[in-house]
């Protein structure tokens, strides 16, 4: 089991940045990859940001060049740094879990507000 905690949403003008923290405890966090959701009003919930197990990253388009997903195992934590943020990154961002080859995140935290103003 693992448990996921996010922190450091809130409002921030566009062009501004913010910094996601997502906290895990329970199994070893580095037996796991590491992901970033979000679901803004009305739509499905999409990804942002994969760490993998060897360092690797992955962005979506939407994101790329301005978001930066880190990890530190020895905190067990796994960070989103925003940066240029814009309002349709306005959205609830989930951090997930999963056990690295499976196709579905097992593990969500409850999520953390980011609204962007104009």
């Amino acid at each position: 089991q693992v448990q996921l905690g996010e922190s450091g949403g809130g409002l921030v003008q566009a062009g501004g940045s913010l910094r996601l923290s997502c906290a895990a405890s329970g199994r070893a966090f580095s037996a796991y990859t590491m992901g970033w959701f979000r679901q803004a009003p009305g739509k499905e919930r999409d990804l942002v940001a994969v760490l993998g197990r060897s360092g690797g990253a992955y962005y979506s388009d939407s994101v790329k060049g301005r978001f930066t997903i880190s990890g530190d195992n020895a905190k067990n934590s796994v960070d989103l740094q925003m940066n240029s943020l814009k309002p349709e990154d306005t959205a609830v961002y989930y951090c997930a879990a999963k056990v690295t080859g499976r196709a579905q995140y097992d593990y969500w935290g409850q999520g953390t507000q980011v609204t962007v103003s104009s």
